[in-house]
């Protein structure tokens, strides 16, 4: 079996790639600018990058494509909060705890989700935190800030190093996407998932929203799952819409990026498994690469590095 492929770089198209760049390292501080491969880029400490196209106009984030947001480990994501709250130029995404439009800037600053579980409650459970008087539990948490473009940006802590962490993404079938990853990319799941049932397996999306949440109405978290590459996690929930998620090729988000030292070897095997190519063998700077579509038609690039 070939080894699991490195991840290595989240591809954004961008009007101002520098103006992005800036962004990312003033925020992110262990961030630093750089180029790979032609393109201008942001490296992060643990050898993953951001790849930036220029593109003439802004690009697009909906209709949505399977690609959601992308988020750094921190050391201290209150010390985060307070400082981006004095930086004009970033915008903090407020996390909705109810329909009636409460919201706080981080997770663990309203009511506590189950141990083990997807981080929010429903309707049901919000009003028995209510009735039972459960408090925040405070300190580490996830929360967000607009990125250039209309990037959504995700900084969790407390860890003991700042960088680029994961992707999350929305899937058709969160289930049928982690067989995809598995069998094609050889990908191990994401620690602490307990594999599906059969029931699982047959429920599709359920039909109770949670919260906090970016959107007022809620999110459905279930079903949801994920795999790991290196330090990096990819993660999905449900595609949360009545249509069918759209091609990221085009949009902010561009396409993953993931390396290997056998590009050949992984031709072999993708070909023969039906994987669908969306782009034959093509050089990239100094070396070669493939695209090809994910379950949920995100682009994801195999790069050849030995």
């Amino acid at each position: 079996m070939l080894p699991t492929p490195s991840f290595h770089h989240l591809h954004l198209n961008a009007v101002d790639p520098d103006a992005a760049i800036g962004f990312y390292t003033r925020q992110f501080p262990s961030t630093a600018a750089g180029t790979w491969g032609g393109h201008k880029a942001l490296l992060s400490p643990n050898n993953i990058m951001l790849l930036f196209n220029r593109v003439d106009t802004p690009p697009a984030m909906s209709p949505p494509s399977a690609i959601w947001h992308f988020g750094w480990h921190v050391t201290d994501v209150r010390a985060n909060i307070a400082a981006y709250k004095a930086r004009p130029e970033v915008t903090l995404r407020p996390l909705y705890t109810t329909e009636e439009g409460e919201f706080v800037l981080i997770n663990s600053d309203t009511w506590p989700a189950p141990k083990g579980v997807a981080p929010g409650l429903t309707r049901a459970q919000i009003a028995d935190a209510k009735a039972k008087h459960v408090q925040p539990v405070g300190g580490g948490g996830f929360a967000y800030m607009d990125g250039p473009e209309g990037a959504l940006v995700e900084y969790v802590g407390d860890f003991p190093k700042e960088h680029f962490d994961h992707v999350h993404l929305w899937q058709e079938d969160p289930f049928a996407a982690l067989d995809w990853y598995q069998t094609h990319l050889n990908a191990p799941v994401r620690a602490g998932f307990v594999p599906p049932t059969a029931e699982q397996r047959a429920a599709g999306r359920g039909t109770e929203r949670s919260w906090p949440s970016l959107t007022l109405d809620g999110m459905f978290r279930d079903p949801r799952a994920g795999v790991v590459f290196g330090d990096v996690v990819l993660t999905w929930y449900a595609n949360q819409w009545d249509k069918p998620l759209v091609p990221s090729r085009g949009q902010l988000q561009d396409h993953i990026g993931f390396s290997v030292p056998d590009l050949d070897a992984w031709i072999v095997k993708l070909r023969g498994e039906g994987v669908t190519f969306l782009e034959d063998v093509y050089r990239l700077g100094d070396t070669r690469a493939i695209m090809i579509e994910g379950p949920s038609k995100e682009a994801l690039e195999l790069v050849e590095v030995r």
